[in-house]
């Protein structure tokens, strides 16, 4: 049992636990000779651990800023991986926050995952589970500094799916991690027999079903047994409307749902490669400005544009800039957020978009 104030392989002073994952525990802490904050990571009990080390060395090969830093492996009664601190939320709570992105914030969201997926299949190391609840991002609606974490336990979570894959149906494992990652789970994966090895493609389909997630609200093809089923029965749910219904985002919204297609793909080598999807990301134009949150304060010429007090100043927005089904109010769907723009006597802001909380 570890609590706040231990010390850790005589360096790691524990600050507190800060989260659980299916397979481990994770703890913020001090690294007492280098004086910096470091995410902690043990595994539950009764998970495999004889393979961490070597999962440990392969992923301290990639180094790049969309990925968190894997900075130490050791034993000390139990196998420890100190990782990079994040402080910040996943993208799994900015979810519940948002409800779905408008097309210029998951398009910076999507150019960042491919970098950060990319630059780990040129270290030659496969994630293996993708999904919102292993990337971080700063608080807020920026979504800035995101990271992908965990990969410091990709050859530990293969163990997990090897084992599940055992009983000739992973689909039916009763393994937290395991349902957790089904949702995001390509079908090579999810109906793998022992001894397959499915590669790198496999995190190309996470990283689309993700993006459908964030874009939608809406998990692609379902959770847990209906994901499996709909995966197998190639019944993926439609784009919704609201995506393309307003001009000035439906460009950008096709282009996305034509990246996160071809991630989709069911065939592994019909989907792009991570440094393709970098490639085309690239060629994406959208708005990286700053957000900020807001309260619509009220609305003028028939509900046709309105204001909102913002973090610095009041700024009007037209219902144009809004994206979404649902319109900003100041008696509901107050809340929103919001790049701005100058202008007089007030700024602009575009685009909108109402959070859920």
């Amino acid at each position: 049992m570890i609590n706040a104030g231990d010390i850790v392989a005589g360096r790691y002073r524990v600050i507190k636990h800060v989260g659980r994952g299916g397979m481990q525990e994770v703890f913020k802490a001090h690294d007492e000779v280098l004086g910096i904050d470091v995410a902690l990571k043990t595994p539950q009990p009764g998970q495999a651990t004889r393979r961490f080390a070597s999962s440990a060395r392969i992923a301290a090969m990639v180094n790049h800023h969309d990925v968190a830093k894997t900075l130490d492996y050791f034993e000390d009664g139990a196998a420890y991986l100190i990782e990079e601190f994040i402080e910040g939320e996943t993208l799994e709570d900015k979810s519940a926050k948002f409800g779905f992105l408008d097309p210029h914030l998951a398009a910076r969201v999507l150019h960042h995952l491919a970098k950060g997926v990319a630059a780990s299949h040129r270290a030659g190391v496969i994630h293996r589970d993708l999904k919102p609840s292993n990337v971080m991002t700063a608080r807020g609606v920026n979504l800035h500094n995101l990271k992908i974490t965990d990969f410091g336990i990709a050859t530990l979570t293969e163990e997990v799916f090897d084992e599940a894959a055992k009983s000739g149906d992973l689909t039916r494992s009763t393994s937290g991690t395991v349902k957790g990652a089904l949702p995001f789970m390509a079908p090579e994966m999810m109906f793998r027999k022992p001894g397959e090895n499915p590669e790198f493609p496999i995190d190309i389909w996470s990283v689309g079903a993700m993006m459908f997630k964030l874009l939608t609200g809406e998990y692609p093809f379902g959770v847990y047994l209906d994901a499996a089923v709909n995966v197998r029965n190639r019944e993926r749910k439609p784009w919704p409307a609201f995506m393309t219904t307003n001009a000035q985002f439906a460009p950008l919204a096709r282009e996305l749902q034509a990246l996160v297609d071809s991630c989709l793909q069911y065939e592994p080598g019909d989907r792009p490669k991570a440094d393709e999807l970098v490639s085309r990301c690239q060629q994406l134009c959208y708005l990286s400005v700053d957000r900020e949150e807001g309260t619509v304060s009220n609305l003028i010429q028939n509900g046709y544009s309105g204001f909102a007090d913002g973090e610095r100043e009041g700024v009007f927005f037209s219902m144009e800039s809004v994206y979404g089904h649902e319109q900003p109010d100041p008696n509901k769907n107050k809340h929103v957020c919001f790049s701005s723009f100058p202008g007089s006597p007030r700024r602009r802001a575009h685009p909108v978009l109402v959070l859920k909380t």
